[in-house]
């Protein structure tokens, strides 16, 4: 049996009898250094300190099933084990890329034995993301009966990635990246286990500022900087650079990320924060996006967000897109950041935005209505007789090359779709249609 105080559970539920490694065997600093204790879990106090949520839940002695949706290295598999433990549950731990429904059967037959003898079970799975629908409903009547505590881990959004048969059953809880302060802690907890570390306060910084918010990869790189003669000088973030291997920004181009930061660069640009904007642009260039969806996210903005307040910015984003297409990586990136600078310095408006959509809702309560009579063409004599264009007056010949007639259909009323701001080019837009409106209402009298 898989005992609450015994952590290593084989893949398949029991853990087969091992023998204890024998003194002096090698284990990575991050094994080492895993926390004893909830207490000891860094960067989550949402969820681990006084008022936190999980801290209710072991006061009151009612565990629920769990989603831990967090970035690796946030201390997901550490914080399940360790709710087995506080709870007194035995722990199982699964995986979904390399488990499947015969091992789910196994598991959930081990954990019914186990509940028969009045023990309970915390089957943790990692990447549960990856089962499938038809596995991740097997879970639904063992969590629904008790059988099993659920703790599944995940670095997607589990909106998108799991089942809502299987969400509902469950309570999602969102692990933070590691910030500057836990990365500390962690590195002060690596060199009270081992040796200082040969860093300068700079290159301390840079060492936290690399492991990109990942507790593991922290202690990985701690590991490599140990590996160093003990008289190694103190390294500065350049001779860092040097040693380490830098690691790639965490950036999944068909995931949630690349949702995330588009977002953050659309809306920054909305908010005339040019600043912000570049560096979720670079953000994006560096996890490896295509500059060409950046481009095409650029024009979309230029129409969308600033319109005719200037329009201008429209053909800023075609020029730029047409730069890096005949630039390519990385010179013509800078001419994205031209057009990133500018949309974000010019003039807001989504009067042009909104009336599309008005327009298309109204187009659609007024179906296939005709175009009035006196602006259809009359190529042909029936057409003539029956009254097409009629009336037409050609605006180059009315006074002021305005005629006001009426464009719309015959019985629908007027109706002003396109409400200019007063920013930018708009403003004067705004003037020449009150100026139309005021001539329309006199000749059509």
């Amino acid at each position: 049996m898989a005992s609450s105080q015994d952590p290593a559970a084989d893949l398949f539920g029991e853990p087969p009898p091992a023998a204890p490694p024998p003194p002096g065997a090698p284990r990575p600093l991050a094994d080492r250094l895993r926390p004893r204790t909830l207490e000891e879990v860094v960067g989550q106090d949402h969820l681990l300190g006084p008022a936190g949520a999980l801290s209710r839940m072991l006061a009151l002695g009612s565990l629920a099933s769990l989603i831990l949706w967090g970035p690796p290295g946030s201390g997901k598999t550490t914080i399940a084990r360790l709710l087995a433990v506080r709870s007194g549950l035995a722990f199982v731990q699964l995986s979904a890329v390399f488990s499947g429904v015969a091992d789910l059967k196994r598991t959930f037959e081990e954990a019914a034995r186990r509940r028969r003898r009045g023990e309970g079970t915390l089957l943790f799975v990692d990447e549960v993301h990856r089962f499938n629908r038809a596995q991740q409903d097997g879970f639904l009547p063992v969590v629904e009966d008790g059988t099993i505590v659920l703790v599944g881990a995940t670095t997607e959004n589990p909106s998108f990635a799991l089942n809502g048969a299987l969400l509902s059953r469950c309570q999602v809880l969102v692990l933070r990246r590691l910030d500057d302060a836990a990365l500390e802690t962690l590195l002060s907890r690596a060199e009270a286990e081992t040796r200082l570390l040969p860093l300068s306060p700079e290159g301390r910084a840079a060492l936290r500022a690399m492991a990109d918010g990942d507790g593991r990869y922290l202690l990985n790189m701690v590991e490599q900087l140990l590996a160093l003669p003990a008289d190694t000088p103190p390294l500065d973030p350049a001779a860092l650079a040097a040693v380490l291997a830098r690691r790639a920004a965490l950036y999944d181009k068909d995931r949630e990320e690349h949702y995330n930061l588009i977002s953050a660069l659309h809306k920054a640009l909305r908010g005339s924060d040019p600043d912000a904007a570049l560096y979720w642009l670079a953000r994006m260039l560096a996890g490896g996006e295509d500059p060409r969806y950046i481009a095409r996210r650029l024009v979309r903005f230029a129409s969308e967000d600033v319109g005719m307040a200037d329009p201008a910015a429209l053909v800023q984003a075609l020029a730029a897109w047409e730069a890096y297409e005949r630039l390519g990586t990385p010179e013509g990136e800078l001419a994205i950041a031209q057009a990133v600078v500018y949309l974000g310095t010019a003039p807001k408006s989504n009067a042009l935005y909104r009336a599309l959509g008005e327009a298309r809702d109204r187009a659609k309560a007024t179906g296939s209505l005709m175009p009035p009579a006196h602006i259809l063409n009359a190529p042909t004599k029936l057409m003539r007789n029956l009254g097409y264009g009629t009336g037409y007056v050609y605006d180059h010949q009315a006074e002021e090359a305005f005629s006001g007639q009426d464009y719309f259909p015959p019985g629908m009323a007027r109706r002003r779709f396109y409400q200019p701001s007063d920013r930018g080019f708009e403003r004067e837009i705004g003037k020449r249609l009150a100026y139309w409106e005021r001539l329309r209402a006199e000749r059509q009298g």
